[in-house]
């Protein structure tokens, strides 16, 4: 008798994992509107463009969080912009210190403060730590943490951090960051695009460089800059001061304000004109 053929029980398809999306965390600019080369941007979107990417000419930029976080500044001033940690992911193509992406998310806003903050872990955490008081190289990191302590940075990308009573943080560089958080602390930045940050309580941020950023955020504080394209911001209730110059960096004149008086308004960016504060 012959046996029926057997047939072959039907395979069960193997599931195949779909591929993993790598996601690169960045730093994004824009400018006061949340626009990007005319692109309208909203916090906590994600957006995606087709065709293919290539570094300013298509596709979402921003700088990836594994470059210096001034890197942004080379694109957006400190003054004047804002500043979101953002999801890149698609097919990109890095140029410099920026990524283009096909897919962006805009995960979260960052203050000066923030930037400040994480530009000197950016640093800390690459220096060589000879002299923690003061430090002179092209990425050095001072820091501070006791009473009436001062830090000093005069590289390039340095950032300075004081976090003590009184205590005082200077930085000199190029895109370099001063960040106070001690009561009645001192931040200070002189360089070009360089950002001071004040959150103690009666701290001040002083910035003089041509586009440099203040930012005093503490209880009474205090934020002045003097640089031809300087801008200042605080809370309510910090004091504002700032300086207008002409093309030859001649002053014209110099305003001060009270956030939260005389229409300033707190979390904004202000410049000098005529003699008063307005938005910049």
């Amino acid at each position: 008798m012959t046996q029926p053929a057997q047939t072959d029980k039907p395979k069960r398809a193997k599931k195949v994992a779909a591929p993993e999306t790598k996601i690169v965390k960045s730093i994004k600019g824009t400018d006061v509107n949340l626009q990007c080369r005319g692109f309208q941007f909203e916090l906590g979107k994600e957006y995606s463009t087709e065709g293919r990417i290539i570094a300013c000419e298509n596709g979402f930029h921003a700088c990836p969080v594994e470059h210096h976080p001034f890197s942004v500044f080379d694109y957006y001033a400190p003054a004047g912009s804002r500043f979101f940690e953002v999801s890149q992911s698609g097919s990109g193509n890095p140029s410099g210190n920026k990524l283009a992406s096909a897919t962006i998310r805009i995960d979260f806003e960052l203050t000066i403060g923030d930037l400040v903050k994480r530009a000197w872990e950016y640093v800390w955490a690459r220096a060589t730590k000879t002299d923690e008081a003061h430090v002179a190289g092209d990425q050095g990191a001072a820091s501070s943490t006791g009473t009436q302590g001062a830090a000093s940075s005069t590289g390039d990308q340095g950032a300075a951090s004081s976090t003590g009573y009184r205590g005082a943080a200077s930085s000199t560089g190029y895109q370099g960051a001063a960040s106070s958080t001690g009561t009645q602390g001192a931040a200070s930045s002189t360089g070009y695009q360089g950002a001071a940050s004040s959150t103690g309580y009666r701290g001040a941020a002083s910035s003089t460089g041509d586009q440099g950023a203040a930012s005093s955020t503490g209880y009474q504080g205090a934020a002045m800059a003097s640089g031809y394209y300087g801008r200042v911001m605080g809370a309510a209730g910090n004091a504002l001061f700032a300086v207008e110059r002409d093309a030859n960096y001649n002053i014209l004149s110099v305003a001060a304000g009270i956030v939260g008086q005389d229409g300033i308004e707190a979390g904004k960016w202000y410049r000098a004109a005529g003699g008063k504060l307005v938005l910049a």
